[in-house]
């Protein structure tokens, strides 16, 4: 369900659902308000949503691997964070 939490940036519409159909109106397409399972822009929007969040959290993201995020205590010591598709 993760990939459900990412922002469109653009237009995207489809097919209505099978057996969510509106009767009557069964040839009009359905405009995508938010990302699907399934779409090619998915993990992209899911993960410049999760880089955006980090980022105001106040973590940073390794140069050599955009999949993890590090951020520095107080009393010196790390927490870093590792991503993997859309598991911690």
């Amino acid at each position: 369900t993760a990939f459900l939490h990412g922002d469109l940036e653009e237009e995207i519409y489809m097919q209505q659902p099978q057996g969510y159909e509106v009767k009557g109106k069964e040839n009009l397409v359905c405009r995508l308000k938010k990302s699907l399972y399934g779409l090619k822009q998915a993990p992209r929007q899911w993960y410049l949503k999760f880089d955006r969040f980090m980022t105001e959290q106040g973590y940073n993201r390794c140069h050599f691997d955009h999949c993890v995020y590090f951020k520095r205590l107080e009393n010196g010591s790390y927490i870093i964070l590792l991503l993997y598709v859309d598991d911690m």
